[in-house]
């Protein structure tokens, strides 16, 4: 029994993973500057959610750079082992897995969640910190595949941990308390 008390099965999901579910299933990760974005179809009670952590690929060309690790050799909009680490990729090849479902991107709820600027930095050019980006590159990727978003918690300065009903595509989300300096040990 979970620790929601129910036999769904918790999964967890790393920087750079997928994860979808025709069961139910509850998919926890812990996100700081990376973003996780969540596509659920109500018809069929299927959900996904993906956990990028650079905003996009720069292999467009044989997709994560080492064809022999590519499914498609067709560019990004083939699946490799990497696709996942990658904002962009993660999006389109998460609507690729929902239309092999005869899903249509019409029919999905997307939320978006992280991308917080946690590690302090001297650059005052927040467009150049890296969960800035990562957010900018999902907002700019749900809009281009004419995607409703329907909620977002993202920026910020402080991680969340989430976690996902792939069965409900009801979010669970916990914000983390960044640690003050002072209390931080020194290493």
């Amino acid at each position: 029994m979970s620790k929601y008390g129910t036999d769904i099965p918790i999964v967890y999901i790393g920087p750079g993973e997928m994860h979808i579910s025709e069961k139910p299933v509850i998919v926890s990760t812990v996100l700081g500057s990376c973003v996780s974005v969540t596509m659920f179809n109500k018809r069929s009670n299927i959900g996904a959610i993906c956990h990028g952590f650079l905003p996009r690929c720069k292999c467009k060309d044989n997709c994560c750079g080492n064809p022999q690790k590519c499914i498609f050799k067709s560019g990004c909009s083939g699946i490799c082992e990497e696709s996942f680490r990658y904002v962009d990729c993660s999006i389109v090849n998460m609507l690729k897995r929902f239309q092999s479902l005869g899903i249509e991107s019409k029919e999905l709820d997307i939320k978006l969640f992280g991308g917080a600027n946690v590690i302090a930095t001297e650059n005052k050019n927040s467009s150049l910190i890296v969960g800035t980006q990562n957010v900018k590159q999902a907002l700019y990727s749900i809009e281009s595949e004419s995607l409703s978003l329907l909620v977002s918690d993202v920026g910020g300065r402080e991680g969340r941990k989430i976690q996902f009903f792939t069965h409900t595509g009801d979010i669970l989300l916990k914000r983390l308390r960044r640690i003050p300096a002072r209390y931080r040990k020194q290493i």
